[in-house]
This record gives structure tokens, C-alpha cells and sequence, in this order.
């Protein structure tokens, strides 16, 4: 009996809500990966380099979508009952209008899009932009659910979005060949959003009975949204704007290339997403609570560093073969600069764990520095782009920077928090 009570406890000890959290995080970024992999085997690099503009276009409204989710997640942390309810009142207003203002920008310049990216149909960007209300919502829900810590839920909205694009999209192009790609694709980027919604938190669209000029803490919430906007904004700007750079100085065949290497690469920093979404309700309560913040810091730091480690060893090592089994023979040739990827890749997720503990903390000097820093890599690649591994050196040297900047920050914020101390 007591044996089989110790070993119920001990079950109980290795499925915590964050570890399930942890798994279900590498289910949908595995998924995610099949995702990109079978459209990369199915469509061709040429074909995929349209595939691979609205999947940037995806990963580009996925970090506006984490603004609105970081601060509803703050806020869940930090109000209760009548407060919670009027704030989540306001940032829903937020995210409906930008959404909405958004959408109508990408819908009204489709065309010119379609000139700049040299796609082979415009349609796709008014589709997509369709559904970037919905995707802003949905990422309020999960800030109240990440605030909340309710990982069961914020687990199946994640995983529910995507199952369905996998699903709808692999459907769309297989079985629907009269219909260009990147519409397929499209399509099923939306009709995720809707899927991505559920569970649904009622109390998002429930009204307030209490007037919103009541919040005393609006321009406190106001301040960290922009701020937390304007460094979101700068990750845009850092984990896409080199995809899209080489989709404009570079021929579709090479940009389908370069998109197979970036998509492989960046497993690390899609897997460090899991431990930044963990790290930074914990920080927020307990700072609240007055406790130290920097064990957890440490901890999720070390299994970043491990992670990386052994994905960019592994891709120095078989590059050849992490290419053929992910994209095919096809892709064969981009194989050298995978593991100088994954090490750009590796070095920017460290940096920016850094960047989201201060962020929670309130210390936000650093993430103004270093999103300046950080964005350096566009001026560089816009000056150094001759070659594609010109590309992705270009991108190491900025990530040295910003990670020096990042570590020099942070033990002069330490050596100085011992000695208030």
C-alpha cells in the first residue's frame, strides 16, 4: 500500500502542469515543423519561397499577438475580481481596434505587397489579414490563462490552432490543386485563428459594470504595453526581416532555400518560446511577493543553454542529414550554413530570456538597448548580403552584440541589488 502510494506521488511529481505544459509546447512546435516540412517537400523551393512569406507573416503577428498576451498575463498576475474584469475590458478593446486597423492596412496594399515580395498571387495577403482580429483576441485569452496559470487551458488553445492549419492547409493543397498555394495556405492560416480560440474565457467578452475611467492603473498599463509593444516589435524586425530581405535581393529558388535553413534553425528559439511563457508570470509574482527573482531566472537560462548546445552540435555534425530528412535532396546545398544558423538562432535566445526577465522586473533600460542592438541586423544585412552565408554571418555578429550588452547589464544590475542589500 505504502509503496504504491509513494509511487502515485512520484507519477504525481513527474506530470506537474508545467511539465505538460513543457511537452504540449514541443507537441505544437513538432507540429508546426511537419507543417513547414511536408509544404517544403509538397510545393519546391520556388513555390515554398510564397509559402515561407505568409508563414513569416504568421510568426510576425504572432509577436505582436504576445504584446497583448504579456500584459493580460502581467495583469492576471497582479488584479483580482472587479479590477481584473475592467481591465481585461480595456486590452480587449485594444486588441479588436488594432486588429482591425492592421487588417485593413495589409488589405488596402495587397497589391503593392505582392510587388515587394514578388509573389505570384495577391489575394493571399487580404485573406490573411481577415483573420488578424480573431488572432489578437485570441492571444488576450491566453494571457489570462497564462496569467492564471491555468497551463491545461492555454495548452489546448495552442494545440487546437494547430491541428487545424496542419489539417486544413495539407487538405486544401492536396486535395484542391485548381487553387494557387499560398491561398490554400492562407485560408488555413485563418481558419486556424477561429480553432485557436477554444477554450474560450468568458469573462473576456463579459462587460463591465464599473466605468473604465475608474482604472487608476491605466497609464501604468498604457507604459508597459508600449513598451512591451515596442520591443515585440523589434523581435519582428530581428527573427524576420532577414527572410525577408533575402526575398527581395535574392531569386525565389535561393529565398526557398534560405527559408528551409531558417525554419531549421530556429527550433531553438521556438522551444525557448515554452520557457519565456513559464518564466515570466513567475518573475511577475515573486517580485509581488518580495521573494528573489534570480534562482528561476538562472534556471530556465541553463536549460536554454543546454538546448542550443546540443541542437547546434548536432547540426554541425550531420547537417546533411537534418536537411535531407526535413526538406529532401532539393535543399541539399544549404546544408553548410545550418549549424552557423542555429548558432545565430541560439545566441538571440539567450539574449532575449534576458531581455523578458527585465521586462517583467520593470527594468526597462535594457530592453530599450537592446532591441536598438538587436535590430542592427537589418542595417548589416541591407550593407552585407552577397551571399547567403554572408547572410547568416552578418546575423552572428549581431547577436554577439546584443548578448554582450545583455550579460554586462545583468551583473551590473546584480553587483549593485547585493550591495543595496
Amino acid at each position: 500500500m505504502k509503496a504504491a502510494i509513494l509511487k502515485t506521488s512520484i507519477l504525481g511529481k513527474k506530470i506537474s502542469s508545467e511539465q505538460l505544459f513543457m511537452l504540449s509546447v514541443l507537441l505544437v512546435n513538432g507540429g508546426n515543423y511537419i507543417y513547414n516540412l511536408l509544404l517544403g517537400r509538397i510545393l519546391g523551393p520556388a513555390e515554398f519561397s510564397d509559402a515561407a512569406i505568409l508563414i513569416t507573416f504568421l510568426l510576425v503577428l504572432s509577436f505582436v499577438g504576445m504584446t497583448f498576451q504579456i500584459v493580460t498575463a502581467k495583469y492576471a498576475v497582479l488584479f483580482t475580481s472587479d479590477k481584473l474584469q475592467l481591465f481585461l475590458k480595456l486590452i480587449t478593446k485594444y486588441s479588436v481596434f488594432i486588429g482591425i486597423t492592421v487588417g485593413l492596412l495589409i488589405a488596402f496594399f495587397h497589391k503593392e505587397l505582392q510587388t515587394v515580395f514578388h509573389t505570384q498571387t495577391s489575394s493571399m495577403f487580404w485573406i490573411f489579414a481577415i483573420g488578424l482580429p480573431l488572432y489578437f483576441i485570441m492571444s488576450v485569452n491566453r494571457g489570462y490563462y497564462q496569467g492564471k496559470d491555468l497551463l491545461g487551458k492555454l495548452s489546448i488553445t495552442y494545440q487546437s490552432e494547430m491541428i487545424s492549419r496542419l489539417v486544413i492547409t495539407l487538405g486544401a493543397v492536396l486535395l484542391l490543386p485548381f487553387i494557387p498555394s499560398s491561398i490554400a495556405i492562407s485560408i488555413g492560416i485563418v481558419a486556424s485563428f477561429i480553432f485557436g480560440l477554444f477554450p474560450f474565457e468568458k469573462r473576456i467578452s463579459k462587460p463591465s459594470v464599473i466605468s473604465l475611467k475608474k482604472l487608476e492603473e491605466s497609464k501604468p498599463i498604457l507604459i508597459f504595453f508600449g513598451l512591451t509593444a515596442f520591443y515585440e516589435l523589434t523581435q519582428i524586425l530581428i527573427n524576420n526581416s532577414d527572410i525577408i530581405l533575402v526575398k527581395h535581393y535574392f531569386d525565389n529558388e535561393q529565398a526557398g532555400l534560405y527559408a528551409s535553413l531558417a525554419l531549421i534553425g530556429r527550433v531553438v528559439y521556438f522551444v525557448a518560446w515554452m520557457f519565456v511563457m513559464l518564466l515570466l508570470p513567475k518573475v511577475i509574482q515573486l517580485k509581488k511577493q518580495g521573494e528573489n527573482t534570480l534562482p528561476i531566472l538562472l534556471k530556465y537560462v541553463g536549460y536554454i543553454l543546454i538546448l542550443s548546445t546540443f541542437i547546434v552540435t548536432f547540426t554541425w555534425l550531420f547537417p546533411e542529414f537534418v536537411v535531407q530528412i526535413m526538406f529532401g535532396k532539393q535543399y541539399l546545398s544549404i546544408s553548410p550554413l545550418l549549424w552557423k544558423y542555429a548558432l545565430a538562432t541560439s545566441i538571440f535566445a539567450v539574449a532575449n530570456i534576458f531581455a523578458y526577465y527585465f521586462l517583467s522586473i520593470d527594468k526597462y533600460i535594457p530592453v530599450i538597448v537592446s532591441a536598438i542592438l538587436g535590430s542592427t541586423q537589418i542595417g548589416l544585412i541591407i550593407m552585407f548580403h552577397n551571399s547567403l552565408e554572408q547572410v547568416v554571418y552578418m546575423q552572428i555578429i549581431a547577436m554577439v552584440i546584443l548578448l554582450f550588452f545583455q550579460l554586462c547589464y545583468f551583473f551590473y544590475h546584480h553587483k549593485f541589488t547585493i550591495r543595496r542589500n
